[in-house]
């Protein structure tokens, strides 16, 4: 199997059915590890960093890990592919761009992705749709475990998982939920969120991770202490707590779009609609941003005809990579301007 396989379809953990999926678009959680006897990537020659990919490689699909997994060398992959697997989030941004020998193991069905050799030599993530971040957890630990039974980690009994940047010392777990706000930021009210994720300690990242603008009124939320606490009271706390509170007010933001400000919402709405249908060049940005609307119309029961797996799709497959990846040419910015409108024109009016 090769990434470009992938980019004809949506993600499973971004396909809307998920508990709570109107608001939580997707849980994630991501181990950082290193393994004993080597030193971190940034010291590691070119041949240590290859014999490390190598012996990572072979403990991970040595593994049974319920689906047939495939190994992807980014080093070698096309330009176009990397972007392509950012973009469904299965690499960062940095392992794309990096440079020496440094590999990905995926899953099909993108539950489960292994980065090798990105900042650390081992980051595993799970993915899962809605809000499930304890099945979330089962999962990464019990393959974690399964992985420590192949190679030894690089572990201190004072400082825990030992990891390249400080802030991932300890557990080396990053618990994350992706989440749709539109109402709030409709309502103004966006900075409470802001401001609430500050106070305790939580980031809050754009629609593609570190680095990125909050697009498409998408959000990353994601803990930040990774010391001197254990997973499973992060990944309890964020369950129970934490985004249940942000969903409620996300909820009652929508619910105050009903009653009290119908018209500007539908107005919003159908502008959105208007633009999509008729459009003969479209941003990625701007599509975002207008599918956000439509995506909201749907939930609320404001729009009829158009179906969330339409919207989920047209978010993924309009990306440049993928938008490239599908018609099998490299297209400038205008061109993929114009052929993301005429996808989505098309889809829009057909349903």
């Amino acid at each position: 199997m090769r990434p470009a396989d992938l980019s004809h379809h949506v993600s499973q953990w971004f396909d809307g059915s998920g508990p709570g999926a109107e608001i939580v678009i997707s849980s994630r959680i991501r181990l950082a590890r290193n393994l004993g006897g080597y030193e971190f990537l940034t010291c590691l020659s070119a041949e240590k960093q290859a014999r490390l990919l190598e012996e990572l490689k072979e403990a991970i699909l040595s593994l049974d890990l319920g689906e047939k997994v495939f190994y992807v060398d980014v080093s070698e992959s096309s330009p176009l592919e990397q972007d392509m697997l950012v973009e469904r989030h299965l690499i960062s941004r940095r392992h794309a761009g990096g440079k020496g020998p440094r590999g990905a193991i995926i899953a099909p069905s993108e539950s489960f992705t292994a980065m090798i050799n990105e900042e650390d030599h081992l980051r595993v993530q799970v993915f899962k749709t809605g809000l499930q971040l304890k099945e979330c957890w089962r999962q990464i630990d019990n393959i974690d475990s399964e992985i420590e039974k192949k190679v030894q980690y690089a572990f201190d009994a004072n400082y825990g998982y030992l990891t390249a940047c400080p802030t991932n010392l300890g557990t080396g777990i990053r618990v994350s939920v992706m989440l749709h706000l539109p109402a709030l930021k409709m309502t103004g009210q966006i900075d409470k969120f802001f401001n609430a994720a500050r106070d305790t300690d939580l980031m809050v990242r754009g629609l593609f991770g570190e680095g990125t603008d909050a697009v498409g009124d998408f959000f990353q939320l994601s803990n930040q202490v990774t010391l001197g606490v254990s997973e499973e009271q992060i990944v309890e706390e964020f369950s129970n707590s934490i985004v249940p509170k942000i969903t409620q007010f996300e909820a009652m933001a929508r619910q105050t779009l009903l009653t009290q400000q119908a018209d500007a919402l539908d107005d919003k709405i159908q502008r959105a609609l208007g633009v999509l249908r008729s459009a003969r060049l479209i941003s990625s940005q701007e599509a975002l941003f207008l599918l956000s609307h439509v995506r909201m119309g749907i939930n609320l029961g404001r729009v009829n005809g158009i179906s969330l797996d339409a919207v989920n799709e047209l978010f993924m497959l309009t990306q440049p990579a993928h938008l490239q990846l599908n018609s099998g040419q490299t297209l400038d910015p205008d061109h993929r301007d114009a052929m993301r409108a005429k996808i989505i024109r098309s889809r829009l009016c057909r349903n």
